[in-house]
């Protein structure tokens, strides 16, 4: 059996494709860590993004549905506490709110419209990360619906 070539399989640099449809405090700019564009082949597009304040406004991820699985992820960043998030996230998932203020992950059909996230409130810093297998670009994952809402803002 061969040895594969690992390096072509290491992101040594995340991407910073995504373009918000506004400003939006709080936030830093996504961070695309995985994706066909940076691993040719690669079906699967992984983007991480920091909360260090509270975002404003609070709502800026709206509804929006994939052709593709999703796994939201929300993660607090406090190694004497891990499972507390650090603030507390309204997330519509088909219509239905789910509260979000622990470190947990999120499972999302294809298919299924999800969001408004809704930031509630903000105690520290957290780290949002989305994973979609099958989407290998930002134009198949459309994160957080960032291109629909541009659509209708005119942009």
């Amino acid at each position: 059996m061969s040895k594969i070539n690992a390096e072509k399989y290491f992101v040594k640099k995340p991407a910073y494709e995504v373009i918000p449809t506004e400003e939006v405090k709080g936030r830093h700019p996504a961070m695309t860590l995985m994706s066909s564009n940076l691993v040719p082949g690669a079906k699967m597009y992984v983007e991480a993004g920091w909360v260090s304040g509270m975002p404003d406004p609070p709502t800026h991820i709206y509804e929006h549905v994939h052709d593709y699985d999703e796994i939201v992820i929300h993660m607090g960043v406090d190694v004497n506490n891990r499972e507390e998030l650090g603030g507390e996230i309204e997330f519509m998932v088909d219509g239905q709110p789910l509260t979000i203020n622990k470190t947990s992950a999120v499972f999302v059909p294809k298919g299924v419209k999800h969001g408004p996230l809704t930031w509630k409130r903000f105690d520290k810093p957290h780290i949002e990360i989305t994973i979609m297998v099958g989407a290998g670009t930002l134009a198949e994952a459309d994160p957080g619906g960032h291109r629909e809402k541009g659509k209708e803002k005119g942009k």
